[in-house]
């Protein structure tokens, strides 16, 4: 489970990006000591932060710039400063993105999965297998009983996103943002389309049912 540290002194739209995060999975904290942010990031150990310009005692450039020192987990500057200086400052200072305030929430998932992906690539480490499939994270592929199956860019995002919640049910809305990162614009029913366009390769391959519907909620791949 990714942690995400929120150093954003607005308490009601920090508990709003942390209670929203949490229903994706995450582990969020809130930030509360603004005089040592460090001694914050060094007790929850995040794995991503998102960091307001405008704090008290010290603005989120110094912050930044303080973490940079140690360590390179990713960093998402939020603010309504979005001027063109404040947004140079921001990567100047080690930001990895920069999000204006007001944000939509959905754009800020996507961006903060994209940067974990990107941030602690599982390329190199075991490959993602379930009932004798294997997910080839390098080529877009899956693997079942020797022979190899190509998968579209979407077909392959929904099963990665399937195979790391394994056991756990996905919602529609969450495969929708994970194909939001592919950059291609998805509704609903084009979700349906390539989630069964996915289950047909799977049934061909011989892996029968291997995706389950729940009604009303999402899909889900069983222990």
């Amino acid at each position: 489970m990714y942690r995400i540290l929120t150093v954003e002194d607005d308490r009601g739209i920090a508990d709003a990006v942390n209670d929203s995060l949490t229903r994706w999975g995450f582990e969020c904290r809130r930030a509360e000591n603004f005089a040592d942010i460090i001694a914050e990031f060094e007790a929850f150990k995040p794995h991503l932060v998102l960091l307001d310009i405008m704090l008290p005692f010290y603005n989120g450039y110094f912050w930044c710039g303080r973490i940079r020192e140690f360590s390179n987990v990713p960093v998402i500057f939020i603010s309504s400063a979005s001027d063109n200086m404040n947004i140079i400052m921001a990567m100047e200072k080690g930001g990895d993105d920069f999000i204006k305030k007001p944000f939509d929430m959905p754009v800020l998932t996507a961006k903060i999965n994209a940067l974990l992906r990107r941030a602690y690539d599982f390329s190199s480490e075991v490959k993602l297998t379930h009932r004798g499939l294997t997910l080839n994270v390098n080529d877009s592929s899956f693997s079942y009983e020797g022979e190899r199956f190509e998968l579209t860019k979407n077909e392959y995002r929904i099963l990665l996103t399937l195979l790391e919640s394994k056991g756990k049910i996905v919602s529609r809305e969450k495969l929708m943002i994970a194909l939001w990162e592919t950059d291609s614009f998805v509704d609903d029913n084009t979700l349906t389309v390539n989630v069964n366009r996915l289950r047909k390769k799977l049934d061909g391959a011989g892996l029968n049912d291997f995706i389950v519907t729940r009604h009303g909620v999402g899909y889900q791949i069983e222990e």
